[in-house]
C-alpha cells in the first residue's frame, strides 16, 4: 500500500525535515521537505491602500500598531484571501479610518523587494461623509498638501504615492506609476527617526 504524502502545515515547517535547497527544475533555494519533496514557496505579500481626497485635503491615519507606531500613513494594509484588491482597499480604509470609500482608479503599483511586498494603491474619495480612528489608528485627520507631516510619514511608499496623487491631478488616471528611479526595487527604507 502506497503511503499518502501529507502536506506540511505551517506549524511543521520548522521541522528538521525542511532544508533550503534548489529543487529540481528551480533556479533558487526553496524551503523543501526532505521526506516528500514539498516546496514551501515564500512569495511577496500584497498590500492595498488608498489616497483619499476630501475637498482637496488628504486623509491620513496615525498608526496605533507597529511597525512605525505613531507615524502617519494612508489607509492601507494586507490583502486577505478571498478579496479583490479593490475590496481589500475599501476594507482597510474602514478598519483604519472608518471611511466608506469610492475608488476612482489605480494610482500606483510598487515593488518593495527588501520586505517582499507588492503595494497596489488607489485614488479614492468618501462614498459617505465621515471618518474616525479605527482600532489600528491613534487618530485620523485631513491634511492640506502644505500641512502634510512629511517627516512623520511611516513608509517610503506613502511619500511616493502622495506625490503620484498630486502629479495625477483631478482628471482621468493614466497608467499606474511605479517605483521612482532612485529606488527601482524598493530597497531603501526611511530613516528610523
Amino acid at each position: 500500500m502506497q503511503r499518502e504524502a501529507r502536506r506540511p502545515t505551517l506549524e511543521r515547517m520548522d521541522d528538521s525535515r525542511f532544508t533550503r535547497r534548489i529543487p529540481e527544475g528551480e533556479d533558487r533555494e526553496r524551503l523543501t521537505c526532505g521526506d516528500c519533496g514539498y516546496v514551501a514557496y515564500e512569495n511577496p505579500k500584497i498590500v492595498t491602500g488608498s489616497v483619499v481626497a476630501v475637498e482637496g485635503s488628504i486623509l491620513l491615519c496615525r498608526r496605533a500598531i507597529e511597525p512605525r507606531r505613531g507615524f502617519w500613513t494612508i489607509p492601507a494594509g494586507y490583502m486577505e484571501l478571498g478579496e479583490t484588491v479593490e475590496e481589500a482597499a475599501r476594507r482597510e480604509a474602514w478598519e483604519e479610518a472608518r471611511a466608506d470609500l469610492t475608488l476612482d482608479g489605480m494610482l500606483a503599483v510598487y515593488s518593495i523587494a527588501r520586505i517582499g511586498q507588492v503595494q497596489i494603491m488607489f485614488r479614492a474619495s468618501l462614498a459617505t461623509p465621515g471618518f474616525e480612528a479605527g482600532p489600528e489608528s491613534l487618530e485620523v485627520r485631513l491634511f492640506a498638501w502644505e500641512d502634510i507631516p512629511w517627516d512623520e510619514l511611516a513608509f517610503p511608499t506613502v511619500h511616493w504615492v502622495l506625490h503620484a496623487w498630486r502629479a495625477a491631478g483631478p482628471g482621468p488616471l493614466g497608467a499606474p506609476v511605479t517605483n521612482p528611479p532612485a529606488d527601482p526595487r524598493g530597497v531603501t527604507p526611511l530613516d528610523a527617526g
